[in-house]
């Protein structure tokens, strides 16, 4: 039951990395033009209107996963074990939005200005966090562990990004 609630779970990561990637992708193109063309100013100005963006959506898809989450659970399955079982598991895929967005927008910032090396090194760090939790929070936690694992993964690989950020506008010169 819980691996079927879970892969109907997924769907709601799934639409929040598409439509997340969206942003991302727009933060490529502004971001990697900026760079380009050696300009701070136009970077910051990129990233800024980026995150906006992201963040918007973000709060969005989080509040349509908050208040419809039950009604698109039941689209995606008919049987009423696996709709309960779900709907214990949904108010993570409810605050995942916001947890990840960080971690989508620096993607395509990072990849943007061509800082892939940042991005992977970030990425190894979150992957060593994101397996410390895999390997304790379901002992105690159960499938909800499961779920706090991978939102772990998201707001690391957030939170490393950022911090690495700088190297990109030092990047410009």
């Amino acid at each position: 039951m819980t691996l079927a609630a879970n892969q109907v779970l997924l769907q709601f990561l799934e639409i929040t990395a598409y439509a997340l990637d969206g942003f991302a992708f727009s933060a490529e193109t502004l971001v990697g033009q900026a760079v380009g063309a050696r300009r701070k100013d136009r970077l910051r100005q990129s990233v800024a209107i980026s995150m906006r963006w992201g963040i918007g959506g973000a709060l969005l898809l989080s509040l349509v996963f908050w208040l419809f989450g039950p009604a698109i659970i039941a689209l995606l399955t008919t049987s009423p074990e696996v709709r309960t079982e779900a709907a214990r598991y949904l108010p993570w895929l409810a605050i995942g939005p916001l947890i990840g967005v960080a971690s989508w927008m620096y993607d395509g910032i990072f990849i943007g200005a061509t800082r892939t090396r940042e991005m992977r090194n970030a990425m190894l760090v979150s992957v060593a966090f994101y397996a410390l939790l895999c390997l304790t929070l379901p002992l105690w936690l159960g499938n909800h562990g499961l779920w706090a694992a991978l939102m772990g993964l998201n707001l690391m690989r957030g939170v490393t990004m950022a911090k690495l950020y700088p190297r990109v506008e030092a990047s410009i010169g």
